[in-house]
């Protein structure tokens, strides 16, 4: 008998997350179309020959000047450096960001919102957008990355005595020794940072730090070469900005301004608008409903507000 009222509980909620599914659909499509007439070249230094040419230069020198002498000198460091850095060092695995940001997606896919007050609304459906951005690019940055490490096949910094700082074994598959290049956690991270940056541009100098420390804690814990975190930072950084490009394109979370720099669509004052119409919500000073807000303003309340 519970479990018969849990499917039928569960039907309405399955009923309303396919029908918001195919809303997105449609929605993507009619953007598709509008995309292929949009006309932005990419400025220089943001073409692919352009990124390529930077990993190879920065990845050329790291190997030739800062793989060779990074190990045997973190090896000679106190052993509270390393321990001091692998208290945050898992903050580049990428379960916990697709975790969070794929059950939010799931819980404001099965949400009603049509019911809800404008703000709200618009909220959810910024809210749904950028954890939908992130989730996707971590999850394919994650798997090209994982795609480079076993197709590679470089030893990892433990194998430095025993195969050196350069040794490549391509397609080999010698199990997790050999999968250093590029840094996993560093492309989490530079995915994850990425992402925030554009969303939050007002806080992208202190997100960019802080991604730093996480990706050179790889170095430190003597998990990668410095040419390992480089790759895999330029990796997530590149692919994350095509895709927030492919979407500002479509005007999907981001637009393009006149100078070709990306940036949210919502405003500073529209997420204001709606943070605090949330607070409201929460503080039970506020309906988030439409149907109560239009009744509190035919009975005279200012904004929906509860009397």
């Amino acid at each position: 008998m519970t479990r018969t009222r849990l499917i039928d509980g569960l039907r309405p909620v399955a009923s309303r997350a396919r029908r918001n599914y195919r809303a997105m659909r449609q929605i993507l499509a009619r953007r598709k179309l509008r995309a292929a007439r949009f006309h932005d070249p990419l400025r220089p230094g943001q073409r692919p020959q352009d990124i390529l040419a930077v990993l190879l230069l920065t990845v050329g020198i790291a190997v030739v000047a800062f793989d060779v002498p990074t190990y045997p000198w973190i090896r000679s460091l106190p052993d509270e450096y390393r321990r001091a850095f692998a208290t945050f060092t898992d903050f580049g695995k990428a379960h916990w960001i697709l975790w969070s940001t794929g059950l939010a997606c799931l819980a404001l896919l099965a949400l009603d919102a049509s019911k809800l007050t404008f703000r709200l609304r618009m909220g959810v459906g910024a809210v749904f957008t950028y954890a939908a951005f992130t989730f996707y690019t971590v999850a394919a940055t994650g798997i090209l990355a994982l795609a480079l490490k076993w197709t590679l096949g470089r030893a990892r910094p433990k194998l430095y005595e025993e195969a050196g700082p350069v040794a490549f074994d391509i397609l080999s598959f010698h199990g997790h020794g050999y999968t250093s290049f590029p840094s996993g956690h560093s492309t989490t991270v530079a995915a994850l940072a990425t992402a925030l940056a554009l969303i939050f541009p007002t806080w992208r100098w202190l997100i960019v730090v802080a991604a730093f420390w996480v990706a050179f804690s790889r170095i430190m814990v003597g998990a990668h070469y410095p040419s390992d975190v480089i790759a895999g930072t330029l990796l997530g950084m590149t692919f994350t900005f095509f895709t927030a490009r492919a979407l500002a394109r479509r005007r999907i979370g981001f637009h393009l301004t006149g100078d070709g720099r990306i940036e949210p669509i919502m405003s500073r004052r529209s997420a204001a608008a709606c943070l605090r119409t949330f607070r409201q919500v929460l503080r039970g000073r506020r309906s988030p409903w439409q149907a109560d807000e239009r009744s509190a303003a035919a009975a005279g309340a200012p904004d929906g507000t509860v009397q």
